[in-house]
């Protein structure tokens, strides 16, 4: 039985994202976040 799990585990580590794919993953949404940010505080001026 233990041998039937061995493939499917490396193949989901091998599948696993690169950690610098998570940290840009991660900076890009917070820049997206700031931009969000800055455009309503734009809005909230132009009010």
């Amino acid at each position: 039985m233990a041998k039937s799990y061995s493939p499917r585990l490396k193949k989901f580590e091998i599948n696993a994202p690169k950690k610098e794919t998570i940290d840009f993953l991660l900076r890009y949404s917070r820049a997206l976040q700031v931009i969000q940010v800055n455009k309503l505080q734009i809005q909230v001026l132009l009010n």
